[in-house]
């Protein structure tokens, strides 16, 4: 069973890699990054036709990225705006104006923490991700090893399903909203994809780093007993052929 400690940490570190990479896709659509599969991320589209003012007639219609918000050209993202670290959904902030903006986006901060604390979730998730990825090499040859990257890793899953939870949270409210007001939204369907497939990859990965640092931990208690009352058997044998000696050379005397 030795053998299977390596392959479920080489399993595992494939599952952390992946989520990785699927939460890079996630954090760089917006930057300016035409480029497939980046240029498909998004969190929310609506249509922003009978919003006027401001800077609202860039985007019809809008997409909510990490970045930016952006246009689109067909299924891609398009003449995205000025980049912004996490940026936040407050469709009345983001467009500078309020003409037109359905009334439940206005005069409350709901959506603005919804957004911005799923985006803080997302790194931070990232970052224990990264940091499991490089302990997951001590996975493959130490249980200790192993739990201690599955521990790692499971911070990085509670993260990532916090940012899961809120951005649904927030984009399905959303579109919710735009539709009752009469304007078409849609979910993006790549960055749904990639966010919850990032949190099955790091709950795959958890169990994993887990199990592996099990394996072998009731083979290595059996080998301790054994040798334990291997060397009792063994003491008692020794102590057993010198009383015999002893006896003999007594009864030898008397004789």
């Amino acid at each position: 069973m030795a053998i299977a400690r390596p392959i479920l940490g080489l399993i595992s570190m494939i599952l952390l890699a992946g989520g990785i990479v699927l939460t890079f896709f996630i954090v760089l659509s917006g930057a300016h990054i035409y480029k497939t599969p980046v240029n498909l991320v998004y969190f929310l589209q609506a249509d922003t036709a009978g919003i006027s003012g401001g800077n609202s007639q860039l985007h019809n219609p809008a997409r909510w990225t990490y970045f930016s918000i952006c246009g689109a050209d067909g299924s891609h993202n398009a003449n995205c705006g000025p980049v912004h670290a996490a940026q936040s959904f407050n469709p009345a902030h983001n467009f500078g104006t309020q003409t037109g903006v359905p009334s439940a986006f206005i005069g409350t901060s709901k959506w603005f923490y919804l957004s911005r604390f799923a985006w803080v979730f997302y790194i931070i998730a990232l970052f224990f991700a990264v940091i499991a990825f490089f302990l997951s090499i001590f996975a493959l040859c130490a249980r200790l090893g192993s739990y201690l990257t599955g521990l790692t890793t499971g911070f990085a899953l509670f993260f990532q399903t916090l940012a899961a939870a809120l951005m649904t949270a927030w984009t399905v409210e959303g579109r919710n909203v735009f539709r009752a007001n009469g304007q078409t939204a849609r979910l993006g369907t790549y960055a749904y994809g990639f966010t919850w497939a990032t949190m099955a990859c790091y709950l795959l990965a958890t169990i994993f780093f887990c199990v592996g640092g099990s394996v072998g931990k009731n083979e290595s208690t059996s080998y301790q007993k054994k040798s334990y009352f291997g060397r009792k058997r063994s003491t008692r044998s020794r102590g057993s052929f010198v009383d015999n000696e002893s006896q003999r050379r007594v009864k030898d005397e008397y004789d």
